[in-house]
């Protein structure tokens, strides 16, 4: 799932240790979910946004956006 992780940690200087501490998982899974290797549960995608005061839309990109019509 397209994130803006990477950007969002770079904008505040955290290491991916430092968000990992912030919202409960390792580093390697920080950097699992930058390079898109994996996808986050609707909880941790949750806390993601909170830690950067954020809505979940505006951290990750919608995978199926809805069709107008």
């Amino acid at each position: 799932m397209k994130n803006r992780l990477r950007e969002l940690r770079a904008q505040r200087r955290w290491s991916q240790a430092d968000l990992g501490d912030l919202i409960g998982v390792s580093r390697q899974a920080v950097n699992a979910l930058e390079t898109d290797k994996h996808s986050p549960s609707l909880d941790l995608a949750f806390r993601i946004a909170a830690v950067f005061g954020l809505k979940v839309e505006e951290v990750f990109e919608t995978p199926h956006p809805p069709q107008p019509g």
